[in-house]
């Protein structure tokens, strides 16, 4: 497969909301102003006046120091997203996977991050800002869990006696190894006083089950879906409460080691959008996520095997899908959302090499409105609506 392309220009980066030439469900679809050459891992808020809010993490390369997270607004009403806005400013750590948050009890906004030496997700802590005028001006940064190797990417969820759930994964490697991903597990972090204390509670045997994006189905339990770093699939858990959770167990929707993301319609569908893919469709494969920036000074041996299973990194990050299910994921369809190749044995945005499609972020409004945005060959966040006929199309 080719490992070159060619920068897209123009128009076809306009950050103007505009209906889709060539999806009739899409009823339109722009490109998130960027300040840096990369782009990844965006995450959406919508706030109660109807703005909306997209934060992601940019700079060259993922994991060097000058990573940093930035944010642009959709201004309810409007049909063009803001200048990007630098967040953070640590340029000795890699800071990534934004988290918004509004505390619903006082309209506060939280953005978490986190933020790590270089490529090793093990030395990761998790940090966040506050704001108190709906995301003009913003606090200090503060450390919010300061164990290393603590990764967020997924919203925080609000249970129905008020009590916070933050899902994290741990990013585990053994002292004098090289992060793989190889032995993470997820876990979840619960504060019953909006955040100042918190108790953490680990998902049984959710080993390479990593990314859980929690939900409130319409029966009132709740539904855990994750990313898998052994890039075989989708997984699926389930809990009454939102605090005890049984196994993860495999769905049918393939996973390529890739972000995941899910919301629920007024209806009750559950809706997914994720990599239509797995290792099986890999043409090549990564020794790991941070080889483009290794220099060859790091002499530390790779993340032995865990568990009988090693972490898959390179498996192509497209298509770009959908998936529904109507019976809270017990089966589902889907469909293309995006095409592409989804070329992403390299990070390199710098010399517009990666062409995945991938790590995307869904909400949904009340009155059926899908909010949906994604990296674009890590050059834009790429932002689309879509009307409930997409199903239908």
């Amino acid at each position: 497969m080719a490992t070159t392309t060619t920068l897209l220009e123009g128009p076809k980066f306009d950050p103007t909301l505009q209906p889709s030439p060539t999806r009739p469900y899409s009823y339109s679809e722009a490109y998130i102003p960027a300040l840096t050459s990369q782009c990844h891992a965006s995450n959406l808020l919508q706030l109660p006046n109807g703005d909306l809010l997209c934060a992601w993490f940019g700079g060259s390369i993922e994991g060097r120091p000058d990573i940093c997270i930035y944010m642009s607004r959709l201004p309810a009403g409007h049909s063009s997203w803001t200048e990007a806005v630098k967040m953070t400013h640590d340029h000795t750590r890699s800071e990534q996977n934004p988290v918004l948050f509004r505390n619903p009890s006082n309209g506060e906004i939280r953005l978490l991050y986190t933020s790590q030496e270089a490529g090793n997700q093990d030395s990761a802590i998790v940090k966040q800002l506050i704001s108190i005028d709906s995301g003009t001006a913003w606090s200090e940064p503060a450390v919010l869990f300061s164990d290393p190797g603590t990764f967020i990417r997924q919203p925080i969820v609000v249970l129905q006696d008020g009590a916070w759930v933050v899902p994290i994964f741990k990013c585990r490697a053994e002292p004098g190894t090289r992060w793989l991903g190889s032995d993470d597990i997820s876990c979840i972090r619960v504060s019953k006083d909006e955040g100042k204390t918190w108790i953490e509670k680990e998902i049984p045997s959710s080993y390479g089950c990593v990314h859980m994006n929690i939900q409130r189905l319409k029966n009132g339990s709740y539904l855990g879906l994750f990313r898998s770093r052994w890039a075989d699939c989708v997984y699926l858990s389930t809990s009454s409460d939102g605090l005890d959770w049984i196994e993860p167990k495999q769905t049918v929707l393939p996973n390529p080691n890739a972000g995941i993301c899910y919301d629920v319609l007024p209806s009750g569908r559950v809706v997914l959008v994720y990599n239509h893919s797995s290792k099986q469709d890999a043409l090549g494969r990564r020794n790991g996520l941070y080889d483009d920036i290794s220099d060859g000074s790091d002499t530390r041996a790779n993340q032995a095997t865990k568990h009988g299973k090693e972490a898959f990194w390179g498996a192509p990050r497209a298509p770009l899908s959908v998936a529904w299910s109507d019976d809270n994921g017990a089966t589902w369809k889907w469909k293309t959302l995006e095409e592409g190749d989804g070329y992403c044995l390299t990070n390199n945005s710098e010399k517009k090499l990666n062409r995945e499609l991938s790590y995307p972020s869904i909400l949904v409004e009340d009155n059926g409105t899908i909010h949906v945005a994604f990296t674009f060959w890590r050059q834009r966040i790429k932002y689309m609506q879509l009307r409930e006929d997409f199903f239908e199309a």
